[in-house]
């Protein structure tokens, strides 16, 4: 079979004769557990992966208690074989599993069905106790950072197994073996909140959240290196005394949270005695903030700490063993959500500055007022391709004005880069053909968008106007866009629905058709994205028609104060996507 995750040919599933019964010891079956799938989705999203499982090794095979796109008969057995040279039930320690390891990825590679890379899942006394393994296409190359990323993650995946053998010894062991083994899940659950944290802030918000929860201290703060500088990241919605008088550290000072990034190792200071020993500023802090003890937690990144989790209680604690595998396992997570908030970052203020640098300035037009709202999603982390050009067609000042308000697919820096190419094309399109309407620019642009390969799609609403006889005569076409509004002097308001298919290079060619409006003076044109009116659990009817009303009511209203007090009203703050309105004012009386 060429399936991309078939890892196990030339080897049946193993039959019921010669399956043994999973050690009770372990307590799991062939069939999904949370905190495996857990693991699974982790290695999968952590790898940028298709596929990937986790693997317990039963007798002559293996049963999969965490998956995530794996395919048949695999996905519902549950259960993969061994390589027939390690099916003999015999224990394996870790140097044999990662040999049957190598044997499972390296028969997938000369297949030529699938790649794949892992780790071996041990007990306390180095037994192999199943995989983790990650699976890509059969031309996947796997990176050390790769590999060194899924190993840090069959480590945690292994303490896993391992307070779960330890719950089923004795009542005690059991008790504090279940505590463990709730940290371990909730643990779980923040690292996948921590995969889609945007920012620094909301890094900070899900560890403070799991830590307040489960270790119960007064004061935690996260902390981030940068230039020689610990600096605390800030959340206006939480403010710490100890933050608000100490925002920043050096690197090389006595602060214990510097020296807990300079060393790369835990650092703690308990009780009196302790605080004692610190510096007169840090001691200070002691005292200012009644924290009797602390401790100081690195972010390993890939060379030196990024940053620091700090704790603090105001008694006497001293972490144990568990706690302290939890706290490390925490920072993992952390750093790693902390680099990748940064990467994204740095991304997203990419795609503004181009976003931005690629909108058009409005033009000077007799007779007409322009004015063009843009407002970035409330998520820094969309950057969208919604745009607008305006221009005129030719030097006549009575000539024909264009107008056009877009949203490319997407929401990324390509979708960014693809709407500066969408919008010139476009123009250029225009500019072809003067003497055509939007329609025949349109077309000419769906042309040369499949014949030059540039693949963008989206909706796009084309408009000219040009001065007429009483009023200003409208023309335009509608690519699968949202419609535009016009409300005349007497506040009438005109929802323009007629439209065609968006724009696709995958679609086939069918015509686009003009439509005309004679505007009379003192008109206004209305045309936006649909991030405007488009959110979870609201009509997106109700909100177009609430639209139309404050349209309508604002005739007499300047431009500005009109766009921004609908955006205001109809969107919010906390709009998931792009606004563009683009809305243009025909003067009481025609130029001329």
């Amino acid at each position: 079979m060429n399936d991309d995750n078939m890892l196990w040919t030339g080897s049946d599933l193993p039959s019921e004769e010669q399956e043994r019964l999973l050690p009770a010891h372990i307590g799991l079956g062939a069939e999904p557990d949370e905190a495996m799938e857990r693991f699974a989705r982790l290695a999968a999203r952590l790898l940028g992966v298709p596929a990937a499982l986790v693997s317990v090794v039963e007798g002559h095979g293996q049963i999969v208690p965490g998956a995530v796109g794996l395919k048949e008969p695999w996905a519902s057995s549950r259960r993969i074989p061994l390589p027939r040279e390690a099916n003999s039930g015999a224990p394996m320690d870790e140097e044999t599993g990662r040999a049957v390891l190598a044997r499972m990825c390296r028969s997938a590679r000369e297949s030529g069905t699938a790649s794949c890379t892992g780790a071996p899942l041990t007990d306390g006394e180095g037994h192999v106790l199943g995989f983790l393994i990650a699976v890509g296409r059969a031309s996947r190359a796997w990176s050390k950072e790769e590999r060194d990323a899924l190993d840090d993650l069959a480590q945690v995946c292994s303490a896993e197994l391992r307070l779960r053998i330890l719950t089923n010894q004795s009542r005690e062991a059991r008790l504090r073996a279940r505590s463990a083994l709730e940290r371990s899940r909730t643990l779980l659950r923040t690292a996948d909140d921590l995969a889609g944290a945007a920012d620094p802030v909301q890094v900070r918000r899900s560890v403070r959240k799991l830590i307040t929860d489960d270790l119960d201290p007064v004061y935690v703060e996260l902390l981030l290196r940068e230039d020689g500088i610990l600096r605390r990241v800030v959340d206006a919605a939480d403010p710490q005394l100890v933050g608000a008088l100490y925002t920043e550290f050096r690197l090389d000072s006595a602060w214990p949270p510097a020296l807990a990034v300079r060393t790369g190792t835990v650092v703690e200071v308990l009780g009196p005695a302790e605080i004692a020993e610190q510096s007169p500023e840090v001691r200070e802090a002691f005292a200012q903030t009644g924290v009797r003890s602390l401790a100081c937690i690195p972010l390993p990144g890939d060379a030196e700490a990024v940053g620091v989790l700090v704790l603090g209680w105001r008694t006497e604690r001293r972490m144990d063993v568990v706690e302290r595998a939890l706290l490390r396992s925490l920072a993992e997570y952390t750093a790693r959500a902390v680099q990748r908030a940064a990467f994204v970052n740095r991304r997203v203020q990419a795609a503004r500055s181009m976003q931005q640098a690629m909108l058009t300035e409005l033009p000077d037009v007799g007779g007409l007022e322009v004015e063009v709202l843009y407002r970035p999603a409330a998520q820094d982390e969309m950057v969208g391709g919604d745009w607008y050009d305006a221009h005129a067609l030719s030097r006549d000042p009575n000539g024909t004005v264009v107008f056009t308000v877009g949203d490319i697919t997407g929401h990324d820096i390509h979708a960014a880069a693809l709407m500066g190419q969408v919008r010139s094309m476009l123009r250029q399109a225009s500019r072809d053909h003067p003497d055509g309407g939007p329609a025949q620019a349109l077309t000419a642009f769906e042309r040369a968008n499949r014949a030059l390969g540039v693949g963008a799609s989206g909706t796009i609403v084309h408009v000219h106007l040009r001065a007429h006889r009483g009023g200003w005569l409208m023309t335009w076409s509608n690519a699968g866009h949202m419609p535009p509004l016009v409300v005349s002097p007497s506040r009438r308001v005109y929802r323009l629905e007629e439209h065609d298919l968006f724009i696709h290079p995958d679609l086939p060619d069918e015509p686009r058709t003009d439509h005309r409006m004679m505007l009379e003076a003192g008109s206004t044109l209305l045309m936006f994205t649909d991030g405007l009116v488009e959110h979870r659990g609201h009509s997106m009817d109700a909100a177009v028609g609430r639209v139309a009303q404050m349209l309508a009511a604002g005739v007499r209203r300047p431009l500005p104060a009109l766009l921004g007090g609908i955006a205001d009203e109809v969107a919010g703050d906390a709009h998931d996507d792009d606004i563009v309105m683009l809305a243009v004012r025909l003067a009481d009386r025609r130029p001329g």
